[in-house]
Formats: structure tokens, C-alpha cells, sequence
């Protein structure tokens, strides 16, 4: 028996390609074009989008001639500890430097699962690390804070 397309896992994937992208789309019209030799700063967050609303349509689409898996009830706890991990860490890399924000937002996202081991969380949170220290510090020369500074008091 064929299930309803709105209670589908890819229905709500497509729908959710679809919005990300809209919202790509419609915050980068307000930023110039440019053309494919000489891009703008619109022209990137543009395809991108396009290609995100193609991309869900062909999704959603999908969903609703194909019987799939169903979803019976969203994962509240998961969901909620990984996008709290992703704003922790946007909020506190500044203060804390990226050597420890890292591990924070691995320890605080490996919390959604189900399996916890510890070896693999050390080994994924020594490799972020030192990838995010080798790209975005020393091979792109990014302004991250490395380490925390300590607290500086101003006088008058």
C-alpha cells in the first residue's frame, strides 16, 4: 500500500532543499551579479541556490510517485544538541579560540547519537583541529583566535 507523500523522509528533505535555497536566492539578489568570468558577490549564493531548489524539486518529486520510508516521529533531543553545538560554537570561537571550541562542538554534537566512543571522539576532534588550523589559519591566513587571550582589564 502506497503511504502518503507528505508523511515521506524525502518529501521533507525536498521541502527543505527548496526553502534553503529560495532563502539563498532571495538574500543574494541584492548583491551584484557579475558575470561567469568576473563574478560578484551574488553570483556564487545564486547557483548555489538554484541548484539547491533544482535539486529539491527533483526530491519532492520523487517522494510523491515513490512510496518511501515514512517518518513517525521527529528526533527532538538530536536535533536540538547539534544546532546547539553549531550556535556554541559560533558564539564562543571567539573567546575561546578555535583549539578549544572544536572538541566542544564534537563532544556536544557525538551527544546526539546513540553510540559513544571515546577514542574515535579524541581522534575526530585532533584531526578538525589541526585541519582547521592548517586551511583556515596558516593556509588561509584567517584572523581565527587560536587560543583563548587571557582577560584584560582596561583602566582609566
Amino acid at each position: 500500500m502506497k503511504r502518503p507523500a507528505f508523511r515521506s523522509k524525502d518529501f521533507y528533505s525536498g521541502l527543505l532543499f527548496i526553502f534553503f535555497g529560495v532563502v539563498a536566492v532571495t538574500v543574494a539578489t541584492h548583491y551584484p551579479m557579475g558575470t561567469a568570468a568576473r563574478m560578484g558577490p551574488g553570483y556564487l549564493p545564486i547557483v548555489l541556490g538554484g541548484l539547491l531548489i533544482l535539486l529539491g524539486i527533483v526530491i519532492t518529486g520523487r517522494a510523491l510517485r515513490m512510496s518511501a520510508e515514512t517518518t513517525d516521529r521527529w528526533a527532538l533531543r538530536p536535533l536540538l544538541l547539534v544546532i546547539g553545538a553549531v550556535l556554541a560554537f559560533g558564539f564562543v570561537v571567539d573567546v575561546a579560540g578555535l583549539v578549544l571550541t572544536i572538541p566542544a562542538l564534537v563532544l556536544i554534537s557525538r551527544l546526539a547519537g546513540s553510540e559513544f566512543r571515546l577514542f574515535e571522539v579524541v581522534l575526530l576532534c585532533l584531526v578538525l583541529v589541526l585541519l582547521a588550523l592548517g586551511i583556515f589559519v596558516y593556509g588561509l591566513n584567517l584572523p581565527f583566535k587560536i587560543w583563548p587571550s587571557p582577560w584584560t582589564s582596561s583602566t582609566i
